[in-house]
């Protein structure tokens, strides 16, 4: 019997972004349910200890939880293997995922409250961002992606950042890759790449646009003005 997988999401999480790549590039089909963030129903606060998305369910019984833990999950039951084979290696991918939520205060830039907040919040996330083109100069990487031509659970642990980086700095430009080529050459591998596009709905920049305007910050105003109802 096939074995069936919902996945809970907010619409414009990154996290939830990150596991439907994975299962977008992997070829599993899936349903997905979209919680009211507001009003969380108590089904899915009894299977999220976090009251966070995401949430996969496997055969309407077992949920898993974490992005991470579910991607990795994912890996080890359906091809193709996105984790290199090398052990080394495999560690060194695991272990720039987990800088992820370092480098994931780049998203939180379209938060700030004021041009003195926008201009630190950009300084603060150079600090990850120039790791990373560290550590892609010492891999000696040719791209497009993390590990060389190959697309990675790396790859699809950074792709929902850089997605909604790109949003804001068009926008409201940050310069904060302007130094940083081998960040910005994959950047745009990955925010071009069809699973990156399919794991999000198909609206997802004027949901993403929506959300930046509902929350009433500073960049709201570099917005295109909203079309009349």
């Amino acid at each position: 019997m096939k074995t069936r997988f919902k996945l809970c999401s907010f619409k414009t999480c990154p996290w939830v972004h990150r596991a439907a790549i994975v299962l977008q590039e992997k070829g599993i089909e899936y349903e997905i349910e979209y919680i009211d963030r507001a009003n969380r129903p108590d089904w899915f606060l009894e299977i999220s200890p976090h009251s966070k998305v995401p949430v996969l369910i496997i055969d309407g019984e077992t949920a898993l939880f974490e992005s991470n833990a579910i991607a990795e999950f994912l890996d080890e039951i359906a091809e193709p293997r996105l984790h290199p084979k090398d052990p080394i290696l495999r560690a060194q991918n695991r272990a720039w995922t987990d800088f992820v939520p370092t480098f994931s205060q780049i998203t939180h830039i379209s938060n700030a409250f004021d041009e003195d907040d926008f201009n630190a919040r950009v300084e603060k996330a150079r600090v990850p961002a120039s790791r990373l083109e560290g550590a892609l100069s010492k891999r000696g990487n040719q791209g497009p992606f993390f590990n060389g031509v190959e697309f990675s659970l790396v790859d699809a642990a950074y792709a929902p950042a850089l997605m909604r980086f790109t949003f804001l700095d068009r926008v409201r430009p940050t310069g904060l890759l302007d130094d940083l080529p081998l960040l910005s050459a994959w950047r745009d591998a990955l925010i071009s790449y069809p699973a990156v596009l399919r794991g999000v709905v198909p609206e997802f920049y004027q949901v993403w646009e929506e959300q930046v305007r509902n929350n009433g910050k500073w960049v709201k105003q570099f917005l295109p003005k909203a079309s009349a109802a």
